[in-house]
């Protein structure tokens, strides 16, 4: 199969990818399997030193990195350069702490000895999207192999550029050759994959549709899934918020990424008292955001990664509209360019409520209480995070165990962070990555006891 990479600003053709055959796929898998049986040997601290190796290169030639992520995906480029940034950061961070989050654990009971060692499970499939083509791979990666595993990757065939440069990476850290392996396949082939007796386990983010395909598949040949899939994150602005605050962080949190994000703020649900003020501050700081050439510096808002993404956004607003929701802003799209939109008089019973928007769309919802507030921000399928605004902390904090998301944040977007596990609940999928629960999802606790 041929896939095409096209430059969603400009429709220009950038390259053009093959698919592995079935044959050449069987070969990666058993050179990742052997490359296992020898990595599983090093020392931790000779695998930290290659990923250290990959911070370095990652920085070094961050500019290069960044214009393939804009120039495959439409990513303003200073976002992109962050990008790149926050890559190596989560290299320097496992660096430190793999061996400390790996070490034994003593446990003591009635044998002369007892503890729980952290050994790799074997090679590991993952399944990343196109929306933070570098950050999705390496916060997965870096543990991954950390822990002693090896990897196969699949990146979205909208940016298989930006995988060329990823296995370049770990190509020139000095990884010894199929710990990571780069793959371009369809994905049909991914049941070969995930049914292979030397895959242990595979992990995806992306759309609901995708990880309820593979977590069929991953129970079907009993093996460990992580899955991190969309959202739709509630954004509480209460009566006694810092409105300014506020304001600033909604649109960040929103038209990041031009929207594309799984963790953007999509539903904001505004205390009737500060409603009004909230929507007028809000509306000029979008209608100032620059739109244009991702390339350029000044460019805030760039095109949305593919048409088709386009058409569905529209679709959503559309139908909303149709159900009473009132346009405040925007609203146009002209192939991959989507305006940033806003609306108004949004319930619970609209698409762009109930499903995941994936682009620079706000919808805005009134209420009269905190309880109500919180009650519709849990009125989703989705789990992954919520963000409230607030002075008064405390008592903000007696609604957190009533919240079902993966994050709770009081006064700032939600946001992944190498420190802090990351992941959701309900259809936002399951398990955690980052931190030391995403460097022992794919190891095996295995207890030692000597009596």
């Amino acid at each position: 199969m041929i896939f095409q990479s096209v430059n969603p600003f400009n429709g220009q053709h950038l390259a053009t990818y093959s698919a592995l055959n079935n044959d050449k796929l069987e070969e990666s898998i058993h050179d990742a399997n052997e490359a296992f049986l020898l990595w599983r040997k090093q020392s931790i601290m000779d695998r930290v030193q290659y990923i250290k190796n990959a911070g370095e290169i990652l920085l070094k030639n961050k500019k290069e990195f960044a214009e393939t992520i804009t120039l495959e995906m439409g990513k303003p480029i200073n976002e992109s350069l962050s990008e790149i940034e926050k890559c190596a950061w989560v290299c320097d961070y496992y660096a430190a702490h793999a061996e400390e989050f790996l070490a034994v654990e003593k446990i003591e009971t009635d044998a002369s000895k007892s503890y729980v060692r952290h050994d790799p499970i074997g090679v590991i499939f993952g399944i990343m999207p196109w929306n933070f083509p570098f950050w999705q791979v390496f916060r997965f990666v870096i543990p991954t192999l950390a822990a002693g595993n090896t990897v196969i990757l699949k990146l979205a065939p909208n940016v298989f550029g930006c995988a060329q440069k990823i296995q370049r990476i770990f190509d020139e850290a000095g990884f010894p050759k199929s710990v990571f392996q780069h793959i371009i396949i369809h994905h049909d082939q991914a049941e070969h994959i995930i049914s292979h007796p030397a895959v242990k386990a595979v992990t995806l983010t992306g759309s609901e549709k995708a990880g309820a395909a593979v977590s069929q598949l991953a129970s079907k040949y009993i093996k460990k899934s992580v899955l991190e899939l969309g959202g739709s994150n509630a954004f509480i602005v209460l009566d006694d918020a810092d409105l300014d605050l506020a304001v600033n962080v909604a649109v960040k949190a929103r038209m990041m990424n031009t929207g594309q994000s799984c963790i953007a703020a999509k539903r904001l649900i505004l205390h009737d008292s500060i409603y009004d003020d909230f929507v007028e501050m809000f509306l000029e700081k979008i209608k100032s955001l620059k739109i244009g050439d991702p390339l350029n510096k000044e460019t805030e808002i760039g095109p949305m990664a593919r048409k088709d993404l386009a058409n569905q956004l529209q679709e959503q607003i559309k139908s909303s509209i149709n159900l009473g929701a009132e346009l405040l802003l925007g609203g146009q799209q002209n192939e991959c360019f989507h305006e940033p939109t806003v609306l108004g008089k949004v319930t619970h019973k609209m698409p762009v409520f109930k499903e995941e928007t994936f682009g620079p769309l706000a919808v805005l919802i009134r209420v009269d209480s905190a309880k109500k507030a919180f009650d519709l921000a849990e009125d989703s399928k989705f789990g992954l995070g919520l963000s409230v605004f607030t002075k008064d902390v405390k008592k903000v904090l007696e609604y957190a165990h009533l919240v079902s998301d993966g994050a709770f944040f009081i006064n700032e977007l939600v946001k992944s962070d190498p420190r802090l596990p990351f992941g959701g609940t309900k259809t936002s999928g399951y398990g955690r990555e980052l931190s030391k629960d995403g460097i022992l999802e794919f190891v095996n606790r295995k207890v030692v006891y000597i009596k």
